[in-house]
């Protein structure tokens, strides 16, 4: 995240030459994860090496497109932070999701009201603007996707 320590602002990704590729696909509307050929297991957050068996080889640990479907793992409504720019859309929904390829991702859910969540729930990858141009992967609900 980019700082800018005299504001205490932490509200923009800053992708270097590995990330950038991530933020670029999340901007087309597509959800990338790094999945392993070594062992056969998908990652996410992104990083060179494979957490399970430690490859880095760029030949084996390479990006894949997901497919977009997870359910719900747990989640918590935020209903304040003063980090721009959260603050403004408080209250929001933070959750982690396992999705479909096998990761838990850290999100949020949108479109859904907090008392209709439920655990194990079906939810569809969307994509919302963020702060400094940035495209942001959220979830919905499945039946709303």
């Amino acid at each position: 995240m980019a700082a800018d320590s005299a504001a205490g602002r932490f509200d923009v990704p800053e992708p270097d030459a590995f990330s950038r590729t991530y933020w670029d696909a999340a901007a087309e509307g597509r959800l990338l994860l790094r999945g392993c050929a070594a062992c056969g297991r998908a990652h996410h957050y992104p990083r060179e090496f494979c957490p399970y068996c430690w490859s880095a080889d760029p030949d084996t640990v390479s990006w894949q497109v997901a497919g977009g479907r997870a359910v719900l793992y747990t989640w918590s409504v935020v209903h304040r932070n003063d980090l721009p720019p959260f603050g403004e859309r408080a209250p929001y929904v933070a959750a982690v999701v396992d999705l479909a390829e096998g990761p838990r991702m850290m999100t949020e859910i949108v479109d859904c009201a907090a008392r209709a969540l439920r655990p194990g729930m079906e939810l569809r990858v969307a994509f919302r603007p963020g702060g400094g141009g940035f495209t942001v992967p959220v979830f919905r609900p499945a039946d709303r996707a």
